[in-house]
């Protein structure tokens, strides 16, 4: 794991289907260690993420359950998803803890509303570092931009450009994306590049 922001740890796991890297995230915070999105990982990472310790996963969207049930089995840490999606993640073999809605506060992070990908996509903010997590509202490609998914992956698109162009009225100075390379600096920018492109 490396620090990609202060008190902010990530691990990649490469997609060879997609060509680019998965990311998984973990929040440091005094009150409890949050996960959002793990992804794989190989047993060191595992054991680095243990050691640490996680207290909550987020899943930003149903199809980040991926490593989320090792994770809470190593570590006992709580999963938390929107409703929306939670009947897809319980079908695949995780089952939530918690229903995470937006106006919620988790690890100093709000969470907001980024539905269209899937019903229940949210995305977390932390206004006050201009820090915003995304799952798979919009992916980081190529390095420094910002762009959708295939649309045949995509529920509703209509609503997923609606929720991007709500999010890129945030003050963004990063954007810390499921997959692709995060936008490390001038995300707001990126993130309206993208928004401008919409019919």
């Amino acid at each position: 794991m490396r620090e990609i922001l202060p008190g902010i740890l990530t691990w990649p796991w490469f997609s060879e289907r997609h060509g680019y890297d998965f990311n998984g995230y973990l929040i440091r915070h005094p009150g409890g260690n949050v996960a959002v999105d793990p992804v794989e990982m190989q047993e060191p990472v595992l054991e680095e993420l243990a050691g640490e310790g996680v207290a909550r996963i987020v899943l930003t969207n149903r199809n980040h359950f991926r490593a989320a049930g090792r994770l809470k089995a190593r570590t006992g840490a709580q999963i938390g998803v929107h409703e929306e999606d939670a009947a897809f993640v319980r079908k695949n073999g995780v089952e939530p803890d918690e229903t995470l809605t937006p106006g919620q506060r988790i690890a100093g992070f709000e969470v907001v509303d980024a539905s269209g990908k899937s019903p229940g996509e949210i995305a977390l903010w932390d206004a006050e570092r201009r820090i915003l997590i995304v799952g798979d509202a919009c992916v980081g490609k190529p390095p420094g931009s910002l762009a959708l998914l295939n649309p045949k992956v995509i529920d509703d698109l209509p609503r997923l450009r609606a929720s991007l162009r709500r999010l890129s009225e945030l003050p963004a100075g990063a954007i810390l994306v499921g997959d692709g390379a995060p936008v490390l600096s001038g995300a707001s920018a990126a993130l309206q590049a993208l928004v401008r492109g919409f019919p």
